[in-house]
């Protein structure tokens, strides 16, 4: 198939210019003014838009078994919905129970998502530890294209990882040349402030963010990121939520260190209020972990990510329907975690980041997608429309407008937390793979099109056993 796109403005992250884009069998094969159509070429005109790379969602859960249910969305209509907005791939989360086998976990996951209209990858969470993890982390990276791996330091007594499982697959993972991700909660106490709230009679949606306050997200960010720097492994931070988490952040690249940021669009734009709705249903839908917090910081969350502080942003998509969250009517602690995103991530940031001049139009790129893309090693192929680079493509009309409801969404949920909001700046189309799949407000996808994208470790794993040998070796000390 052959898709040319004319007459727009390509914005990438370094630059933007006037051009033509020529996408022939999946792959960006020319840029430039005056492109000419090939005969039987789909030709999209992009008069008064913006061509940019196809979002990259670096966090989502799709068809995730999470505290005794499952996500309604699965890899099929959560791909699809990611489409409508511009989201070109996601990279979702491989998540094994304790002693389930890691290997087993990943195929699992691979086969649900055979069914994805738009490409993925997967982050591997490491959830417990012993010989079997130690050598099926290597297997991942070295044949299977894993380059990441997430540890949950919240949700004790389910997939929590303690500090000596923190320390044993960071240090596999600088010997593989894989980076490390970690959900940052103290799951210690988190699990006493939620009892100490149940037993008090707190047993509303309000109790979550009281149990979940900024301090406990502060200290295990620290935590980790002081982990990380022991063992001089490169560290991803998800979604952050509060000034705590980003002054950790923040401080520790002051000091030189590879320490990444992610932001979550909710979390730029929702507040704590929500918690406190006298409709279960309404409160209850914006249960996630870490909650949502103060507008005090939200505004120290966009700073972050305008000092690039922060430098990506993800949704967490994690869709779970009323019926699900009522299973947590009577006790908070068991109402599932998670919201759904992905449909809108790039309009809301877009309406409020670029619209209100926080970000610029480059910017923008660089946090919806090519530094996902740089951060885990898939660039230039994936967050930049260039030459060679695989045809990813969101044509992005600055002027369009809509209102955003779950009566009108592509995600299977029936609630948005961005319910009522007016943007303006949508996708009017979105090419993946070179296939025109979203243009005027319809989809055209086909199931089971996206593919599996491999993504290479940062260095051969045996180069990186070399280095962190050396890294051992004593200092000399000048006499």
């Amino acid at each position: 198939m052959t898709v040319l796109i004319k007459g727009g403005t390509v914005v990438n992250a370094e630059q933007s210019i006037r051009a033509d884009v020529l996408c022939q069998d999946g792959i960006i094969t020319a840029v430039g003014e005056g492109l000419d159509a090939p005969g039987g070429a789909t030709v999209v005109d992009a008069g008064g838009q913006y061509v940019m790379p196809g979002g990259i969602d670096p966090h989502t859960h799709m068809q995730l078994p999470f505290m005794g249910t499952v996500t309604t969305e699965d890899f099929y209509t959560g791909t699809a919905a990611g489409l409508a907005g511009g989201t070109t791939m996601i990279i979702d989360f491989a998540i094994p129970n304790p002693q389930q086998n890691v290997m087993e976990t990943y195929m699992q996951w691979r086969e649900w998502a055979e069914k994805s209209v738009a490409d993925y990858s997967f982050h591997v969470a490491i959830t417990w530890w012993d010989e079997t993890v130690h050598k099926d982390m290597e297997t991942l990276v070295r044949d299977h294209g894993v380059n990441s791996f997430k540890h949950f330091m919240a949700y004790k007594g389910a997939i929590m990882a303690d500090d000596e499982i923190l320390v044993n697959s960071f240090s596999r993972a600088l010997e593989l040349g894989a980076i490390v991700t970690v959900h940052a909660e103290n799951g210690e106490l988190v699990f006493r402030l939620q009892k100490a709230l149940y037993e008090k009679g707190i047993t509303g949606p309000e109790g979550h963010p009281l149990s979940r306050p900024p301090e406990v997200e502060g200290e295990a960010a620290n935590r980790a990121i002081r982990i990380a720097e022991v063992l001089r492994v490169p560290l991803y931070i998800v979604h952050n939520s509060c000034r705590q988490s980003l002054e950790a952040i923040t401080r520790a690249r002051n000091e030189g260190q590879r320490v990444f940021g992610e932001v979550l669009a909710g979390h730029l734009l929702v507040d704590d209020s929500v918690y406190r709705d006298k409709n279960f249903e309404v409160a209850a839908a914006h249960v996630m972990s870490p909650p949502f917090r103060s507008k005090e910081n939200q505004e120290a969350l966009w700073r972050g990510l305008q000092s690039g502080n922060l430098q990506t942003t993800a949704t967490d998509h994690c869709c779970f329907c009323a019926d699900q969250k009522a299973m947590g009517k009577d006790d908070f602690r068991l109402i599932p975690n998670g919201t759904a995103g992905i449909e809108n991530r790039m309009e809301v940031l877009w309406h409020h980041g670029v619209g209100t001049g926080r970000l610029t139009m480059n910017e923008f790129v660089k946090v919806t997608s090519t530094n996902a893309a740089q951060i885990f090693n898939i660039y230039p192929r994936k967050g930049s429309v260039s030459v060679g680079a695989d045809a990813d493509i969101v044509v992005w009309d600055p002027a369009a407008s809509k209102t955003i409801s779950a009566k009108t969404h592509h995600q299977k949920v029936d609630y948005n937390i961005f319910e009522g909001m007016t943007v303006t700046g949508c996708a009017s189309h979105t090419i993946s793979r070179g296939r025109v799949v979203y243009a005027d407000g319809k989809l055209d996808v086909e199931r089971g099109a996206g593919r599996y994208v491999d993504r290479p470790p940062f260095a051969p794993y045996y180069d990186a056993l070399t280095i962190q040998a050396k890294l051992a070796e004593p200092v000399p000390v000048a006499r």
